[in-house]
């Protein structure tokens, strides 16, 4: 080998390189374990609330050490930017795809316009968006396009507005204002883009992620390490819509008389048989009395009043018009958006707007307030004149927000306040739809600007909304479309699973290769350990983030980098039995298996890719781990392991024999007549697949959340349950479609629910996880509350340990991807291999053996998918699987073609036997590679989690039928291709 020099200078400083990137994140680690050591000696258990205390104490200590020097290189802030990212299921948070409206820019761009035609388009757009894979925004022109008669996009009333007028004019075409839109739409997913961003930096996590999803209007958002779930989801996806409204007050009779009006219309629309369960329902207490005070306070008769029996007056001296339990907040709304109840508003008030307080936690009961609007809905000032906005402390020591606004704010706000004063009203400050405080004014008009938001806060939510006011409005609502919780303690379980699978793994390759080479096994077990350095160090120098999949594939690293040693040491055996001297036989072995090892590698590198680009979050963790791998594999099997071959060998006196006296002669002079099987191998695949294929089309597969929609819940208790006896309850609850099952553990169950899967919005996951926590509670620990059995509560071993919601959309755009990742890597594997060895026969025996070999793994996950002990589910885990079992059996496939090719040029084809010759002489590599892959696979499968089963089960079955298809199923299809023409070449 030339340029030994070289090559070991590059190694040295390859691997000083890593050791110096993975050192922070050894630095982080060492710290933080003396921050929670630290906090566990000054906080006792006994104390109430003691983890809470704990985690502020931790970061408090952290804080204090931050800036300080550690070791005279760096500091403990410098290094929490540089250590290895660790991802949502290995260190808790959250993640979620928010799906920014693009209905509502195109409403803004129009200025709310009322054009029948343009609002009727939105319509047909919504509708089609289901069916769609087409982004909004070509829908909506498709749809306007369809109904526009004589209406132009560049109309007056719709996109030729003063907002616009720099870049549109009344005299453009459809045509031309189009580019105008996209370009306008894209401008403001950009903006959201940055708005989330200042939001995130603000909320205190560290490593967060944040990046755009194409042209979608999707943002992806990983917060790794947020503890407060309900806190995260709500900065995400608020708005941030800041309105100052001028309140009605209590006296106005107009209102008084319209929900007395509502509450009789009420009574005629809504079914008798409610009215009658209304009646017969057992009423609590506090409903009795909440009932008689409504009742007595409007001098009604004793009866069902679907309205007013549901409302109390308001506080004296408040500026809202009467108050309701929080529970039945989202009834009384729907009751008064309806338009029948809506057109019973006298003329005076007809354009009031209804808005509820934002409730304090623990408080039973909200306030209504009605805002005087107008016909446009507009409030009098909006959010966009706040200059500046900052968490304070009010007049009585109380969490709040004081904001500063610019010159045209500050005239606004004195003629509003002075209105407010004149009239003895409230004015309502209003976020996102709710009234955070509606103060009066008693001392005339307020000049300046400056405003405070009061309220009952916690420092966290001051901090929070002063922080959303500063980044600015989103410019359109943006909902979660999908997201992943994961509990911190699950988070540290996946880590302890995820190093015990490691370490086992690497332990039996480490032993097996110094069992089976003996002293040059020892040198593979140098380069291995030297490449898993590397594989960890390039992660830390890119900045990835390793995930539980991610570990999954450095594992499988470890087998398959073991795949190119094992390919060399073969043919220097080979090479050795021909009676060549150490030195040309080494030389030889090297660059015989080259060619191997690199189309092996090559086409395993591209269905990897091909998962990076089709796959997301975990699963793009995986095939990073997994290119990464691939290359520091070649790096250290072709350079690091000759290297010490080499310098080995070089000294006189030393023996190097690549085998052991137990494993010398085995797979030597073998003679087996594989092709002479090919028919029986042919009815036995023909039957596997077969009654595969009949169990899909009949009994089909279990598909998960993310290919059908829904959300799921991985929960906790302190003892074993019945999964059937919960199905049963949570159906009552949710509705036909629930299901349970044990996960894990006896105490340990996954609920997938379908239930409101088309609704957006957290009301609906906190309203879902209520409902959970209502029907669970008797199967959880006395005194366990909301707080305990919700994601995100630290330290826990019971509860939502992880949540998982993906909308229909979304669902439908994982089905397609994962179906465009299987068809895309079938089609590039094919156009390399007709590239590498110029023969479309093998390309055609490649592509049937993987076929063969994926029919047969989703036959067996349909035939046992409700009857093995774990998740069998099909999802984006499950096509990473597939993907990788492409991989591992087109590498089986082309190391047997390389060696067929290999002798067959030399010897010709000779009727097939040269064929057998070569599989028999690469049987040792075959076996040897599949023992150590299944041996890995099988120490991820015991020790790697729960969450990972059903993938390494798919994984396990691909390896062994990948390995009995490369030599049964994609050899013979090969030569039966071949044989007309291998008998022309015969008779010429």
């Amino acid at each position: 080998m030339q340029n030994k020099g070289l090559i070991r200078l590059f190694a040295i400083l390859f691997g000083v390189v890593s050791i110096y990137q993975l050192s922070f994140t050894f630095i982080t680690s060492k710290l933080e374990g003396d921050a929670e050591t630290y906090a566990i000696s000054q906080i006792s258990e006994a104390e109430e609330d003691y983890v809470a205390k704990r985690e502020a104490l931790e970061a408090s200590y952290l804080d204090s050490i931050g800036p300080a020097s550690v070791f005279g290189f760096t500091s403990y802030e410098d290094a929490k930017t540089k250590e290895l990212n660790k991802g949502l299921d290995l260190k808790g948070g959250i993640n979620v795809t928010l799906q920014i409206s693009v209905k509502d820019i195109l409403k803004g761009l129009a200025n709310n316009t009322k054009n029948p035609v343009f609002n009727r388009a939105l319509a047909d757009a919504d509708t089609a968006s289901k069916n769609s894979d087409n982004t909004y925004l070509e829908l909506f022109f498709e749809a306007f396009d369809n109904i526009k008669g004589e209406t132009k996009l560049a109309s007056p009333d719709i996109f030729a507005n003063k907002g616009l007028s720099d870049d549109i004019n009344f005299q453009m075409t459809d045509d031309q204002v189009k580019p105008v839109i996209r370009r306008k739409i894209d401008e403001s997913i950009v903006s959201a883009f940055e708005v989330l961003r200042e939001r995130i930096d603000g909320f205190g996590v560290t490593q967060p992620n944040i990046q755009r999803e194409g042209n979608s209007g999707r943002i992806l958002v990983e917060l790794p390490g947020a503890r407060d779930i309900a806190r995260a989801q709500e900065l995400l996806s608020s708005t941030a819509q800041l309105e100052f409204w001028e309140t009605y007050p209590q006296s106005n009779q107009s209102l008084g008389q319209f929900f007395v009006n509502a509450n009789e219309r009420l009574k005629e629309i809504l079914e008798p048989e409610e009215q009658e369960e209304e009646v017969s329902k057992p009423e609590s207490e506090i409903d009795s009395l909440l009932s008689d005070v409504a009742q007595d306070s409007l001098d009604l008769t004793p009866e069902v009043n679907p309205l007013l029996s549901k409302l109390i007056p308001a506080s004296p001296g408040s500026h809202a018009i009467a108050r309701a339990l929080v529970s039945d907040t989202a009834e009384i709304g729907g009751y008064l958006r309806m338009p029948q109840i809506r057109r019973l508003l006298p003329n005076d008030v007809q354009f009031a707007k209804f808005l509820w307080e934002r409730p304090a936690k623990d408080v039973e009961v909200a306030e209504l307030y009605a805002l005087k609007s107008n016909r446009d809905a507009v409030p009098r000032i909006s959010g966009d004149v706040v200059s500046d906005a900052q968490d304070t402390f009010d007049q009585f020591n109380k969490p709040a927000v004081s904001m500063t606004m610019n010159t045209r704010g500050a005239k606004e706000w004195e003629k509003l306040t002075g209105d407010a004063f004149n009239n003895q009203t409230g004015i309502a400050i209003v976020l996102d739809n709710k009234v955070y405080t509606a103060p009066g004014v008693s001392t005339g008009p307020i000049s300046g600007g400056r405003s405070e938001i009061t309220g009952t806060f916690t420092v966290n939510e001051t901090k929070d909304i002063a922080n959303v006011l500063r980044a600015g409005k989103l410019p359109a609502s943006a909902e979660i479309i999908q997201s992943e919780v994961v509990g911190p303690s699950l988070g540290q379980e996946a880590i302890d699973s995820g190093f015990m699978s490691f370490m086992i793994a690497m332990g039996f390759v480490l032993l097996w290769m110094i069992f089976y080479y003996g002293k040059a096994g020892i040198f593979a077990d140098i380069a291995l350990i030297f490449n898993i350095v590397l594989i960890f160090g390039v992660l830390t120098s890119l900045g990835a983030v390793l995930t539980l999949p991610g570990i999954a594939g450095i594992v499988l690293t470890i087998g398959m980098s073991v795949d190119a040693n094992v390919l060399i040491f073969e043919r220097i055996k080979e090479e050795l039995a021909r009676g060549k001297g150490k030195a040309q036989a080494v030389a030889d072995g090297f660059s015989n298996a080259l060619s191997s090892i690199l189309d092996a590698n090559i086409t395993t590198g591209l269905t990897a890719i091909i998962l990076f680009i089709f796959g997301s979050g975990p699963i793009k963790g995986f095939a990073t781990t997994l290119l990464i791998g691939i290359v520091t594999s070649l790096f250290t099997a072709i350079f690091i392991t000759r290297l010490m071959v080499d310098s080995y060998i070089s000294k006189k006196g030393r023996s190097l024999e690549f085998s052991t006296p137990v494993t010398k002669g085995l797979f030597k002079n073998l003679s087996i007549n594989f092709l002479g099987k090919r028919k029986i191998a042919y009815v036995i695949s023909a039957i596997l697949v077969g009654v595969g294929a009949f169990s899909l089309f009949t009994t089909g597969l279990q598909q998960g959340v993310d290919f059908v929609g829904g959300r799921s819940y991985q929960i906790r208790f302190e003892k074993a349950v019945n999964p059937s006896e919960i199905t049963s309850e949570l159906n009552t609850v949710f509705g036909s479609g629930t299901n349970v099952k044990t996960f894990g553990e006896a105490n340990q169950i996954k609920v997938t629910t379908p239930y409101k899967v088309d609704v957006e919005g957290i009301e609906v996951d906190a309203e879902i996880q209520n409902k959970l926590y209502t029907s669970l509670q008797k199967y959880l620990p006395d005194g366990t509350s909301f707080e305990d059995f919700t994601v995100g509560a630290s330290e826990k071993s019971i509860g939502v340990l992880q949540s998982v919601k993906v909308g229909p959309t979304i669902a439908d755009d994982i089905k397609k991807n994962a179906f465009l990742a299987i068809i895309g890597s079938l089609a590039v594997v094919f156009l390399y291999i007709l590239f590498r060895f110029r023969k479309w026969q093998f390309s055609l025996g490649a592509v049937i053996a993987v076929f063969h070999d994926v029919m047969i793994v989703l036959g067996i996950f349909s035939l046992t998918g409700k009857i093995m002990p774990f998740n069998m589910e099909i999802d984006q885990a499950f096509i990473a699987a597939i993907l990788t079992v492409i991989g591992y059996s087109l590498n089986d496939t082309v190391v047997v073609f390389d060696r067929i090719r290999e002798i067959v040029t030399l010897k010709g084809w000779n009727n097939g036997e040269n064929i057998n010759q070569a599989l028999n002489s690469t049987l040792s590599r075959t076996l040897n590679t599949s023992l150590t892959t299944l041996i890995v696979l099988l120490a991820i499968f015991v020790f790697g989690g729960e969450s990972l089963r059903g993938f390494m089960f798919a994984m396990i079955i691909g390896v062994l039928v990948g390995t009995y298809s490369s030599v049964f199923i994609a050899t013979p299809i090969m030569f039966d291709a071949l044989k007309k023409k291998i008998g022309s070449l015969a008779t010429a």
